[in-house]
């Protein structure tokens, strides 16, 4: 899979930082025996997949040894959204043993975390190669870890949905039922919102659904709908939105989608595929750390 970008902000390393200390608290008793030792080691994968979180390693290396510190030697030996078998190595290290140990769990931990988000992810999209349809995430996110997670989503080959709730208008059934039904609803969003807002309406049958486009809704999310009933009803959202005043498309997504499913909703017609899984039911990708005494 193709590799994505991550910004390193001042906020991530202060996240970055955070964690460490979690783990060391008051200092690493297990040091110690380590003092003046200089140590070499390299990353194993025990399993096949989609590594992911490599982009992390120096940043939380630099937050561990601080300004002017002992250094920390790292070469990354394959990059983020690479695919990687059991048995392969992953990177190399060199420094100050006691180093090395203080950043292995959490650096493992990470990287863990989010090569197995990738790595199925990569799986589901395995699955709609060919067809056109995107896979999309959700916000259902791990506090803290959405920017890290939804990174890991794009280095499976799936595209980030909303990063939040200020990315556009989700308006679901309590939204409509609260503001007097989706036109009002829709003309309050428009009204209202401090910037230029997309604005996507949940739909849980036909006829909410084709409400939403007469009422100028963006994007439809179609949620647990069967294939079946998708095949009809998008083309008629499609000729819906296709005379509109301002002749705007519509993108139609689908959600509440079993995984097993995805070629018989992508050949729906719709546009996006969405789905919580690499989230909510990924295994962390079976990673390690050796260790060998530096020179050997």
């Amino acid at each position: 899979m193709a590799s994505s970008t991550l910004a390193i902000t001042p906020g991530l390393r202060r996240k970055l930082g955070e964690w460490l200390q979690e783990d060391l608290g008051r200092g690493d008793l297990s040091a110690r025996a380590l003092q003046g030792q200089a140590g070499e080691a390299y990353w194993l994968a025990k399993a096949n997949g989609v590594f992911c979180g490599g982009v992390l390693l120096k940043p939380l290396l630099s937050e561990l040894v601080g300004p002017g510190g002992h250094q920390v030697e790292l070469q990354l030996l394959v990059c983020d959204g690479a695919s990687v078998a059991a048995g392969d190595r992953l990177l190399e290290l060199s420094g100050p043993a006691e180093m090395l140990v203080a950043m292995e769990r959490t650096a493992l931990n990470l990287v863990m975390r989010l090569s197995g988000i990738a790595t199925a992810t990569a799986a589901l999209v395995a699955q709609l190669e060919g067809t056109g349809v995107a896979l999309a995430d959700t916000r259902k996110t791990t506090p803290g870890l959405r920017e890290l997670e939804k990174y890991a989503v794009r280095c499976g080959g799936g595209i980030n949905h909303r990063m939040g709730l200020d990315d556009a208008a989700m308006l679901k059934e309590n939204h409509l039922a609260w503001a007097g039904g989706v036109t009002a609803a829709i003309a309050a969003v428009r009204a209202d919102a401090p910037w230029p807002a997309r604005v996507i309406v949940e739909a849980e049958t036909a006829e909410e659904a084709q409400a939403a486009v007469v009422a100028g809704a963006d994007a439809l999310l179609l949620d647990e709908f069967s294939p079946e009933a998708l095949t009809r009803l998008v083309p008629l959202l499609r000729a819906q939105a296709a005379v509109r005043p301002a002749r705007t498309s519509v993108v139609l997504e689908a959600s509440g989608v079993n995984p097993a499913d995805l070629k018989l909703y992508a050949a729906t017609g719709v546009d996006l595929i969405s789905t919580s899984a690499p989230m909510t039911r990924s295994s962390w990708l079976d990673l390690s750390m050796r260790f060998t005494p530096a020179g050997r």
